[in-house]
């Protein structure tokens, strides 16, 4: 094994670029990466560059019609006409767009072969998690599943159980939609509740196909709740699935948009439980799938205060170098964030939450509480089908 971790990272990804006026900023990708380099978390991992995703790989998720429809309108932009969900808003056609998204799904696919043939135990590809895109249709904001895609990779090396853990504040649909009736992989996304949130799914009845029933399992967080009600969700169902489960291999997404700066979610969480939670996954990783660990990164439109900070985080904590949370900002950071953005960044590590209060669901659970109702009402949903109490 040549090195514990590593940093998947081409600067050419900052291409997947929807237009100035769009929520996806990828000045967020580039601040995040000179952050990682600010803290000196390169010299505790690999930093390597994986070629873009080939169409043999993007049709293991991707039908192939759709693979032509996106490389048409990444050579034409102004012939997308909202046909296979491009030239939308959300997914409005840009120049170059099959390659920067075959890109970062390249990215995602070269941590799965990595952490499957042993050379690490974890990789991160914060450009990643681009959980919505459908095997026939982008979806927002997402052209290609790097997510599904890293799975597809594990299952296609020889894996046959993989998890794969969702904290975006949205439903990661389009994984469970490409592993509906797979038994091998167990999908399990915590996001805001449907009635809320784009995209409308995501409810506990989900659970999978007739032949995988119990390998979807979704948890509805009512809007508003904050740090110890979104780490008790967390670990009043993962943990329990996890072990059930015996995953060989964890992928988890890692969407900042749970902020409660986040402008297009209703959360309440802090950066704080965020990382809190990027440790739970490091350590489920090494309790359960023998620290096999691909991370990525997702949602997340406050671009300069919210993001860097976190997916920098996470990066630390795959590294093993954990950045403390009460540590400053570097200057140089700072001074980068001023000149990309003509803004003051944040100062510290932290919101200021540190360390993060939960209290077990084994410890009982509140019949009045929202967020005790969602949880029960996935536990209901899921764990029979699973052979466990819910």
């Amino acid at each position: 094994m040549s090195g514990r971790a590593q940093l998947m990272w081409d600067e050419a990804v900052t291409g997947y670029d929807f237009g100035p006026d769009h929520p996806m900023d990828p000045v967020r990708l580039a601040l995040t990466r000179r952050l990682v380099s600010a803290f000196g978390l390169d010299s505790r991992l690999d930093v390597v560059a994986a070629q873009p995703a080939g169409e043999s790989t993007l049709r293991l998720v991707h039908r192939e019609d759709y693979i032509e429809a996106v490389k048409a309108a990444s050579a034409d932009p102004e012939s997308a006409d909202g046909s296979y969900g491009l030239g939308t808003a959300d997914d409005p056609a840009f120049a170059g767009m099959h390659e920067a998204s075959a890109l970062i799904a390249g990215q995602s696919v070269g941590a799965a072969e990595a952490v499957w043939r042993g050379h690490v135990l974890h990789a991160v590809n914060f450009a990643g998690g681009l959980h919505h895109a459908m095997p026939g249709s982008a979806s927002g904001f997402c052209i290609y599943n790097d997510a599904s895609l890293a799975i597809a990779r594990f299952l296609e090396l020889g894996a046959e159980r993989v998890a794969y853990v969702d904290v975006d504040v949205h439903h990661g649909d389009g994984v469970q939609a490409a592993f509906w009736d797979d038994p091998r992989v167990l999908t399990i996304s915590l996001h805001e509740h449907p009635r809320m949130l784009f995209p409308g799914t995501g409810w506990p009845e989900e659970t999978g196909g007739d032949s995988a029933e119990g390998s979807a399992v979704n948890v509805a967080l009512p809007a508003g709740i904050a740090d110890a009600g979104w780490v008790r969700a967390f670990h009043a169902v993962v943990p329990e699935l996890l072990a059930d489960f015996r995953p060989q291999v964890l992928v988890t997404q890692h969407g900042a948009d749970t902020h409660f700066e986040d402008p297009l979610a209703h959360l309440a969480v802090s950066l704080d439980a965020q990382r809190a939670v990027q440790v739970a996954c490091h350590e489920l990783a090494h309790e359960y799938a023998e620290g096999r660990w691909v991370a990525l990164g997702g949602g997340g439109y406050a671009v300069v205060d919210v993001v860097p900070r976190s997916w920098t985080h996470l990066v630390g904590i795959a590294a093993g170098v954990p950045v403390e949370p009460e540590a400053e900002v570097p200057e140089e950071w700072l001074r980068e964030v001023y000149a990309r953005a003509r803004v003051r960044g944040p100062g510290r590590m932290t919101d200021g939450g540190w360390p993060v209060g939960w209290k077990s669901w084994e410890s009982g659970y509140d019949p009045a509480d929202r967020l005790d109702q969602a949880v029960l009402a996935t536990r209901r949903a899921v764990f029979p089908l699973r052979g466990l109490m819910p």
